[in-house]
């Protein structure tokens, strides 16, 4: 089978690919790298100029007189220009309602290209997009990522402005056209469920596919300080919680300064990201979240104590009450502290929660397995 993968965020497409090559598919993926996290791809529209020294100079004055970001065109351009490689695919799998993440004219006239020149295509429902930013202004949860912008979180709003592009005219006609033409769309966790689960077109969730050949889990050390490490987006910070996390390791470090080292870094590439937290026993992902994203599933394959998305839900649909496999961090600084401190005083805990984490992620998360289900997905659904 020939597969196009379209657009990347979390190396979820790129991991997805490599279970579908070691099936024997021909697997093509076309992203724009997902900016500073640098993620492989076969073709790329990634806006080189613009982001080059001397392309970045007109791109900032344009954009801070007239808040545009032409390095959207660039991208749309190059995309363009990858078309004729981009036909006579058996599937076409966009990785959202913006894959390519170019102007919203632009977008439409591409994705219309997509859909004329391939045979099915599938939709991800991944991150933000018409129907979950939706369902989370609705409040429908009990918490989502929208807390910060409606509790009026000091300096958060400009975060989520661009999630609003996503309720304009012009991509409310994207969200259309896709609805009316994919073949499907799968929810790529259980955040994703609710928005989608009374859509005609929902066939389900497939959890994210972790490459397992490259992840050695590795039984943590506790004979010296405890290592959390912290990696920040800042361009996604307060919808991770990372507010929360900050206030709670100023308060663990200064109660446990001699048990802990505490690391954190702000917007590094993907490959320094995970080299970087290779040394740590804890890390601290979300607070927003009822399922795992990307980059706690692959520290838990690894066997890090991980302080995330693991809510009822989640223990539910896994079958988890029993078996610890990650920490449910919630949006409490009193919370987090008290759960931070229960595990350093306890380092035995972290052995055996690393372990039960490792394991999860090898039965449930494997790529392969999950390719496997994507085939089973496309292969079923009819158009």
């Amino acid at each position: 089978m020939r597969i196009l993968l379209v657009g990347e965020f979390s190396r979820l497409h790129n991991s997805l690919k490599e279970g579908l090559v070691a099936l024997g598919h021909e697997v093509v993926l076309i992203n724009n790298g997902d900016g500073f996290k640098n993620y492989p791809s076969d073709y790329s529209n990634r806006s080189v100029w613009c982001e080059s020294k001397l392309g970045n100079i007109p791109r900032q004055i344009i954009y801070r007189t007239t808040k545009f970001d032409i390095s959207k065109i660039e991208r749309g351009l190059r995309f363009y220009f990858h078309l004729n490689k981009l036909r006579n695919f058996d599937v076409v799998q966009l990785i959202n309602e913006a894959p390519i993440q170019t102007t919203q004219k632009f977008e439409f006239y591409l994705l219309k290209k997509i859909f004329n020149q391939n045979k099915k295509v599938f939709l991800l429902c991944s991150g933000v997009d018409f129907m979950t930013l939706n369902h989370m202004l609705q409040k429908k949860e009990r918490y989502s990522i929208m807390n910060p912008y409606f509790e009026k979180v000091e300096k958060a709003k400009e975060q989520y402005a661009f999630m609003f592009e996503y309720l304009t005219k012009t991509h409310q006609k994207i969200h259309q056209f896709l609805y009316e033409n994919i073949a499907g769309v799968i929810a790529t966790d259980l955040d994703y469920v609710n928005p989608l689960k009374e859509n005609l077109k929902y066939i389900g969730m497939i959890p994210n596919p972790i490459n397992l050949t490259q992840i050695e889990p590795k039984e943590l050390d506790i004979s010296g300080k405890i290592n959390i490490f912290l990696g920040i987006n800042s361009g996604n910070s307060f919808k991770k919680g990372v507010h929360f996390f900050e206030k709670a390791l100023e308060i663990i470090e200064e109660k446990y300064k001699d048990k802990v080292n505490i690391q954190i870094t702000t917007n590094i590439p993907y490959k320094q990201y995970i080299s970087i937290y290779n040394d740590c026993h804890i890390l601290l992902d979300q607070v927003y979240g009822y399922d795992q994203g990307y980059n706690a599933l692959e520290a838990m394959a690894k066997g890090k104590v991980v302080l995330t998305g693991a809510d009822k839900e989640f223990l539910e649909y896994y079958h988890l009450e029993e078996n610890e496999v990650a920490i449910n961090a919630l949006p409490d600084v009193n919370d987090l502290v008290k759960k931070l401190s229960f595990l350093i005083e306890n380092p035995s805990k972290l052995i055996e929660i690393g372990q039960n984490a490792s394991k999860f992620v090898k039965k449930e998360h494997d790529c392969i397995k999950i390719a496997k289900t994507y085939l089973d997905k496309w292969n079923s659904s009819k158009n």
